[in-house]
């Protein structure tokens, strides 16, 4: 089960990052995306997911990529909120 966050919390905590940055590199972020490489290996794991054929470390790792795409997501609404507010 995932654990809740105050995300009043996550946003003090994160928002002076975003004071440091350029128009341009909150651009960068808004538009980040995984190489193909990355994208193609989430999209094995999700499969052996569905089939319930992870091994444990597969597991992990696709819950590592779990946590990390829902962080860049995160980075990501930010970056945006900023270039709106701009």
């Amino acid at each position: 089960m995932a654990t809740a966050y105050d995300r009043s919390a996550f946003d003090r905590a994160t928002d002076p990052i975003f004071d440091l940055l350029t128009p341009e590199q909150a651009r960068s972020i808004v538009e980040f995306r995984g190489n193909a490489w990355l994208e193609q290996r989430v999209e094995e794991l999700a499969g052996k997911c569905n089939e319930g054929e992870l091994t444990e470390e597969e597991r992990a790792e696709y819950e590592g990529y779990a946590h990390a795409n829902r962080f860049i997501a995160m980075m990501q609404a930010k970056a945006r909120r900023l270039l709106n507010h701009s």
